[in-house]
């Protein structure tokens, strides 16, 4: 993925689309414009990732609906929402959705651009989880399926004793496979592995 970040203003105004590409471009970000809602959601299966300028009030598909069918089709870029006065009930919503934030016109730069470095923190979150999750991955196949399986009920709270009874093996055992899966994992406590273990999604297998 490119290092630049990028802003796709989604708004049926040329001139808003022309203010804030201005103000973001003399910021150092990328910008890419899209005249109404249905236009970008055309494209954005292979639209670049990065954060969206979206506006509420617009013609044959509104902000709320273009947020909606964007969070339907799986795109997780986050979304700053433009709105006029009188529309911040309206706003509300949308931050209820998920919008990490919204704007009144007309905005200030200062404003604009807190906004925008919002969205972006986020999308760093969200990469910092994926990259955690991909780590543990890579540790947890060093385990055997036994060892997986002592790490899940360890997941899941569950005392050595009752782990040994559902898995039809002894408590002693339980036991060695917990300090090797300790020692394969790379870590000193229960809460490190457990760390890891959540990390990859592993307390929600059955």
């Amino acid at each position: 993925m490119a290092d630049r970040k990028l802003i796709h203003i989604v708004d049926d105004e040329e001139a808003i689309r022309k203010s804030a590409s201005f103000l973001l471009r003399t910021a150092g970000y990328a910008v890419e414009t899209w005249a109404s809602g249905t236009m970008f959601l055309a494209d954005v299966k292979h639209a670049e990732h990065g954060c969206v300028l979206l506006d509420i009030r617009m013609p044959e598909m509104d902000g709320l609906d273009v947020q909606r069918t964007l969070a339907e089709r799986g795109v997780t870029m986050p979304v700053v929402i433009m709105t006029g006065h009188g529309d911040v009930g309206i706003a509300v919503r949308a931050m209820k959705a998920g919008a990490v934030d919204f704007l009144e016109k007309p905005f200030e730069r200062a404003t604009l651009l807190y906004a925008i470095e919002t969205a972006f923190a986020r999308i760093a979150e969200a990469d910092s989880a994926i990259g955690r999750a991909k780590e543990a991955e890579v540790r947890l196949a060093a385990l055997t399926p036994r060892e997986r399986d002592v790490l899940n009920g360890l997941a899941r709270g569950l005392p050595n004793k009752t782990i040994a009874y559902d898995l039809g093996i002894s408590a002693r055992t339980v036991e060695v496979h917990r300090a090797n899966l300790m020692t394969k994992l790379e870590v000193r406590s229960l809460s490190d592995a457990l760390r890891i273990a959540f990390a990859a999604g592993i307390a929600t297998e059955e």
